[in-house]
């Protein structure tokens, strides 16, 4: 029984720990994500993926306050 529970327990904290893993910056739009990508091939040499299109002006919705 003993051993079930440190088991259970060492399993529990790699679990967390793993969970903490991970960057610590603001998410990347795809607008963002595609720009990196573009820049790194191009120092890379190798051929560009297409270039993203620019974001849409973000419009406030009614119920935006709420959240």
């Amino acid at each position: 029984m003993t051993g079930n529970r440190i088991l259970i327990g060492l399993m529990l904290v790699a679990v967390l720990g793993l969970a903490a893993c991970g960057r610590k910056t603001g998410l990347d739009t795809p607008y963002e994500a595609g720009m990196r990508a573009r820049e790194e091939a191009q120092k890379a040499g190798q051929p560009l993926p297409p270039e993203p299109k620019k974001p849409v002006v973000d419009r406030p919705f009614i119920l935006d306050p709420l959240l």
